[in-house]
């Protein structure tokens, strides 16, 4: 999400009082818009709920978790909700704008992190996941693009859509589905599978050790430039995650 695209088409001019900037990001569990707050005159991340799911209760129920998860985290290093809203076609979440770009942006313009910036960051997605697991919240979708990069230097992780509290089932069949219909592009394994552990990948039940595995890909991914696991097909992927040696040579001493 490091190029704002400006509005044009069927994208909406409005959600309530929020005037939408510019698009974000746009998924399988939603868009998220640039928008103005006139009344406070600051500028917000506007999440939205596609239409076509709006009517899903078991999307809508999923939607509104995240907004009731991001309402128990008051941390500097997890971007805030500032409201639950509906209009005639949608719900959206109103958050706080991380207008830096994501991991995912520096990563793909840098490869390899010098060492201090990569610590910098690490120290930070770890008081985040400290300060959720801590009120029994595993984040189960960490990856580069769900860690914001704000101008100066604040770390923020985001996208706490498919959280769940420690005890809770495993992720359903509907929510695999979510994770594999983004996996491939021009035959590339690109979607989250890379910073899935192991247990969650078999669907078994999942606490904060999962999220401590992703955090672990992303940290070697920002000291050598490259993935930890890496497939030509998704199946090929799956296959490195649950039975790959992990090589840390690459890794600074």
């Amino acid at each position: 999400m490091s190029t704002d695209t400006p509005v044009g088409g069927d994208t909406p001019k409005q959600f309530g009082s929020y005037e939408v900037v510019s698009l974000l990001g746009r998924g399988g569990m939603g868009e998220v818009f640039r928008a103005h707050d006139p009344r406070l005159n600051r500028d917000v991340a506007i999440k939205t709920l596609p239409a076509e799911f709006a009517s899903d209760p078991a999307r809508l129920s999923r939607f509104q978790r995240e907004a009731r998860t991001l309402a128990t985290l008051n941390h500097t290093n997890i971007a805030a909700i500032y409201e639950l809203e509906e209009s005639a076609t949608t719900s959206y979440l109103v958050m706080e704008l991380v207008a830096g770009g994501t991991l995912a942006d520096w990563l793909v313009r840098t490869g390899a992190l010098a060492f201090d910036d990569a610590i910098r960051i690490a120290v930070q997605v770890a008081a985040a996941l400290d300060a959720a697991h801590q009120k029994g919240i595993v984040h189960r979708d960490l990856k580069p693009a769900n860690i914001g990069m704000a101008p100066d230097g604040t770390v923020k992780v985001l996208d706490f859509g498919l959280a769940k509290v420690v005890g809770s089932p495993a992720f359903s069949p509907d929510e695999a589905t979510t994770y594999a219909g983004s996996l491939t592009q021009d035959g590339l394994v690109v979607g989250t599978l890379p910073y899935m552990s192991p247990e969650q990948l078999q669907g078994k039940p999942m606490d904060e050790r999962s999220d401590v595995w992703a955090f672990g890909a992303i940290l070697y991914e920002m000291l050598t430039g490259r993935r930890l696991f890496v497939g030509e097909s998704s199946a090929d992927l799956v296959a490195a995650v649950l039975k790959q040696q992990i090589d840390l040579d690459e890794v600074p001493a």
